[in-house]
């Protein structure tokens, strides 16, 4: 996918500053509208474990948090919901959950085949870091694509921030994952506490050399039951000039505008449908599970019924000139005509 800009470092730096917001913004959406006309994709997300072996430091899903209640579907919930998403004629299901070692690659693997059988649902998996025996199972019984964040590509801050893990190892998975035949994606937060003042506009041109089919930007959500309870949210605006300079430098790719920027700034994550982003991800997680997935204050907060979260989407799309698609929403690699 051939850039919509040619945007080196000092033009990113400048667009982040808000130099030319005007400009971005509509040229953002004029690049999106090519590639993806007037439809939105929708992803289905069944978040169907808060249990995590990991601890990193701005989650409130770490393993040190004692605080949370936690909860797991059945296998037969997870399927349950995924033929929800089927029935609601979205294209799309995305299986998320904490690092649960609890979920094994046979366990899985059912699962996925089950969907499968059962349904024409493309699958997203994001279950963090796998072994390469499960990566491979699971795209053989049907998973599509995989999404694996890196929130950070300081080395040193990644680290810090993810005890026990290196950066290096994350960014050889996401090879693997490209390796095997998966749909790749990736993603940072933005204002992430203790990034260096470059650091995201660095991390918007490295994410964009790996020529990955889906990125995500979102804004650092301060969590109370973290070390990082007292620290700074991070910035809506900023997060959505990010998201139209990845736009701008991978047009093709589908780009999230994720539920952190209404835990910000309700009405901001629509608002970033017309700022690059084109995909939207409720959740059909049980109602009686979904809050518990608090990876950051107000995640999942609605407290509407699923059918009404839908409805009130697809009105909310119309009123803006948009509208869903049922399609499975890969990404483009050519301008859609």
């Amino acid at each position: 996918m051939k850039p919509a800009e040619n945007l080196g470092s000092a033009e990113v730096r400048a667009l982040l500053c808000g130099e030319a917001d005007d400009w971005l913004f509509a040229r953002a959406d004029a690049v999106k509208r090519q590639y993806f006309g007037k439809e939105i994709w929708l992803r289905g997300i069944v978040e169907f474990s808060s249990y995590c072996r990991c601890d990193c430091h701005y989650c409130g899903l770490r393993a040190a948090n004692r605080d949370i209640e936690r909860y797991r579907l059945s296998h037969q919930e997870i399927i349950d919901s995924a033929l929800k998403v089927d029935k609601a004629g979205i294209g799309t299901l995305v299986l998320q959950s904490g690092e649960d070692s609890r979920f094994r690659q046979d366990g899985i693997s059912r699962i996925l085949s089950t969907i499968k059988q059962q349904t024409q649902l493309a699958i997203t998996l994001s279950l963090g870091e796998r072994s390469h025996s499960e990566l491979a199972l699971w795209r053989e019984a049907g998973a599509d694509r995989y999404l694996l964040k890196l929130e950070t590509l300081d080395a040193e801050l990644y680290s810090r921030l993810r005890p026990g893990r290196v950066l290096d190892k994350r960014l050889r998975l996401l090879e693997t994952l490209k390796s095997l035949g998966y749909e790749t994606g990736s993603g940072i937060i933005c204002g992430l506490p203790g990034s260096k003042s470059d650091a995201l506009a660095d991390a918007l041109l490295a994410l964009s050399a790996m020529e990955l089919e889906m990125l995500a930007v979102g804004p650092f959500v301060s969590h109370p039951q973290t070390p990082l309870a007292n620290t700074a949210n991070g910035n809506v605006l900023e997060c959505q000039r990010a998201c139209a300079i990845l736009r701008l430098l991978n047009p093709g790719a589908n780009i999230p505008a994720t539920s952190a920027l209404d835990a910000l700034q309700k009405g901001a994550r629509l608002e970033s449908l017309s700022r690059g982003c084109n995909v939207l991800m409720p959740s059909f997680t049980p109602q009686k599970d979904s809050s518990k997935y608090l990876i950051y204050p107000g995640k999942n907060a609605s407290g509407c019924p699923l059918e009404q979260r839908l409805a009130d989407i697809r009105l909310s799309l119309k009123a803006r000139g948009l509208y869903c698609s049922a399609d499975r929403g890969n990404a483009r690699r050519q301008i859609n005509v």
